[in-house]
């Protein structure tokens, strides 16, 4: 480990670590704009010069590894001249744009010209501009500021995996543009905004809308996936203006999707804001003791095992327990929170998680992919993946239709019958898992979404036993969900209960009249027209397919307006905050559980957020841990049985629209528009 000085002090760094690194390790800070933690070194803009004792001129401490007996200074006469210069030749062709840039305020090349630009310009020649570019409908393009940092470059490159960016031109003429006039057609194309340090790129949506400092920060979890990706949301009044990403090594690091990030519009569209109850076959507004008391009305005489209740996908814990509690008091085993009708067994915990952890896909050497496509149904994952795969010695196999993946695989098949040759042991790929020191399985939530999931998952359990993917210190046996809210409901028991039915019966039993009642909290992707003549209470924040069936409509609060738990597909429980208030009269799910449980005469025990955060640590001692997944005990589960022959299909058609509230996005919707008709026909890069 080599030891060198810098400004004074001695410090002993790890084998390859630069200058610069070293230099943030003593709390030096070495301005910059090209360097990026998590990007590969470019080394061209030479704002993180220091000197070095015995080199005739200033180095990029970016670029220079550190060595035995080293002598730095990073703050004499001639670094302070050397970065002074550089930053006037970065301003020569930027224009003056700060008063309307969008990254003003939070911008690189703003703070660090207070600190090393000059008060005025000595070049006088014409400023070099730079035609418009259309990057879609995420990302403003402003190339006149670019400082030609390559950072988005790299980015796409890197971690992205999409080869859309780069520099044509030399000289005075480069520019960084798409190839061929492409959009940037990538689910993580937002974080280009983030990596920009100046305001060539921004974000589309956001821009001209509001400034930093008019803007309330309140750092929560995102719910439109199962990753539970670390957001801060920026609300100004009663409005969310952005959502940005908040580190999380073990979770999204520094990225977030593009959903995540610009869906947020769909906040205020079609929003319930207050209560609904059909009357002449019509929904009428009304007040919440009217809509309450036609719940009661109904419910009254009601035998328990004719009510059924069904949990969304953006659900909390806190307002799952309530329900679970409230159905229980009535009387009903009729639950679920498997609203796609997924089947398999959720007795043993191992059997539903991603053991593994997002942060372990980096340790892994070889991975299978069964009946799941990590691009789009969780492109924080498919991310780590292609940051291991870039490291070298990854083994990627795929079982289910061809994809466009962001790195190179093995098609092994598209049906069960790989995955039954897998659990035998007699496909060539059992040999690479077995040989492999860390060897992982992904199992999409789709597969176990067929009517043969059970044995599809014992099969794929069986992959794991027979491929030796669970050892002492490891588990590669995973499941990777599609809702934010699955893994909490079903830690929860938020299931069948003895006797009771799952979705596929409670749909069949309305069809049937032998559901009279059925609650659907925030469900939303079910089949509402297998409901039947049942009477339907919809809870949700949207005016979405369960509300447009419902019988009552009772408004509840969005991700952003309440205080909730969250589980992720990894059994990490995390904590959502309030960022705005509920719209017009909704209010948060639990509150509204507890009141209606007292007009029903079943009062629920809490009366408090606290109460029933109590409540859940009391049907799960988990739901009282840290932010840390808890391992789970690899024990039998899955029921034995023969699966079928038909090929695993994608859950969903496409990345942008999975839920109501992207559904309600415009941005979104001009995503569908702009990028899905590119990918018809695309097969992807597979081996």
């Amino acid at each position: 480990m080599p030891k060198l000085t810098i400004d004074g002090t001695e410090i002993e760094v790890e084998a390859g670590t630069s200058v610069l690194q070293a230099c943030e390790q003593l709390g030096i800070e070495v301005p910059r704009f090209c360097y990026h933690e998590r990007l590969s070194v470019a080394a061209n803009c030479r704002m993180c010069l220091v000197e070095m004792e015995r080199s005739p001129k200033p180095i990029a401490s970016c670029s220079m590894p550190c060595a035995d007996g080293m002598v730095i200074r990073t703050n004499t006469e001639q670094v302070q001249r050397a970065r002074k210069g550089v930053m006037e030749l970065i301003l020569i062709n930027h224009p003056l744009d700060c008063p309307i840039c969008d990254q003003g305020g939070e911008c690189d090349l703003q703070d660090q010209a207070v600190a090393y630009g000059f008060d005025r310009s000595r070049y006088t020649e014409e400023k070099r501009s730079v035609n418009d570019k259309d990057f879609g409908p995420l990302i403003n393009a402003e190339m006149t500021r670019c400082i030609h940092c390559t950072r988005c470059i790299r980015f796409c490159e890197e971690i992205a995996g999409v080869s859309v960016l780069g520099a044509v031109g030399r000289g005075t003429h480069t520019e960084v543009t798409t190839y061929v006039g492409r959009t940037i057609d990538s689910e993580l194309s937002g974080n280009l905004a983030d990596v920009c340090p100046v305001g060539a790129l921004t974000s589309k949506p956001y821009r001209f809308t509001a400034r930093p400092w008019e803007l309330r920060k309140t750092e929560t979890i995102d719910v439109l996936d199962a990753v539970g990706s670390n957001i801060r949301v920026d609300t100004r009044g009663g409005e969310v203006m952005r959502v940005l990403p908040r580190l999380n090594e073990d979770v999204n690091e520094e990225w977030i999707s593009d959903k995540t990030r610009f869906a947020c519009d769909g906040l205020k569209r079609q929003r319930l804001d207050r209560p609904y109850v059909r009357r002449d076959g019509r929904l009428q507004p009304a007040s919440w003791d009217e809509a309450l008391a036609a719940v009661a009305t109904r419910l009254a005489g009601v035998a328990g095992t004719r009510i059924a209740g069904l949990a969304g996908d953006l659900v909390d814990a806190e307002a799952m327990v309530a329900l679970k509690d409230l159905l229980q008091a009535l009387g009903s085993p009729n639950m679920d929170c498997r609203q796609d009708g997924a089947r398999f067994d959720a007795l043993e915990r191992v059997g539903y998680l991603f053991n593994t952890t997002i942060a372990g896909i980096e340790q892994a050497d070889a991975i299978l992919l069964i009946g799941t496509n990590p691009r789009i149904e969780a492109p924080l994952v498919n991310a780590r993946i292609r940051k291991r795969y870039r490291e070298g010695g990854l083994k990627v196999g795929v079982i289910g239709p061809q994809l466009e993946l962001t790195y190179s695989y093995d098609h092994l098949g598209s049906g069960p019958e790989v995955l039954t040759a897998l659990a035998e042991g007699t496909h060539p790929f059992a040999a690479v898992l077995k040989a492999a020191n860390r060897p992982m399985l992904i199992l999409g939530a789709g597969v176990l979404a067929r009517d043969d999931g059970p044995a599809l998952q014992a099969a794929a359990r069986q992959v794991a036993v027979t491929a030796n993917l669970v050892r002492a210190d490891w588990n590669g046996f995973n499941v990777l969900h599609l809702a934010a809210a699955r893994v909490g409901g079903l830690d929860l028991g938020f299931l069948p209960q003895a006797g009771g039915r799952d979705t596929r019966g409670i749909l069949e039993g309305a069809q049937a009249g032998e559901i009279e009642v059925v609650y659907l909290l925030g469900a939303d992707e079910i089949d509402a027209s297998r409901l039947g003549s049942a009477f339907v209470i919809y809870q949700g924040h949207h005016g979405d397919r369960g509300a447009h069936r419902a019988d009552v409509v009772l408004p509840g609060a969005a991700y952003t307006e309440k205080n909730g738990t969250y589980v992720n597909t990894e059994g990490r429980v995390q904590r959502g905050r309030m960022a705005v208030f509920p719209v017009g009269e909704a209010r948060e799910d639990w509150k509204i559980l507890r009141a209606l449980s007292e007009r029903l005469g079943h009062r629920l025990p809490y009366d408090s957020l606290a109460q029933v955060r109590d409540r859940l640590a009391a049907v799960n001692p988990l739901f009282a841990g840290a932010e840390n997944p808890a391992s789970a005990l690899w024990r039998p589960f899955g029921q034995s049985g023969v699966p079928g022959s038909e090929p695993f299909q994608p859950p969903f058609d496409t990345f942008y629209m999975t839920d109501p509230i992207s559904r309600a996005s415009l941005t979104m919707a001009k995503c569908i528009d702009a990028f899905v008709p590119s990918r018809e026909g695309k097969t992807g890069t597979h081996g």
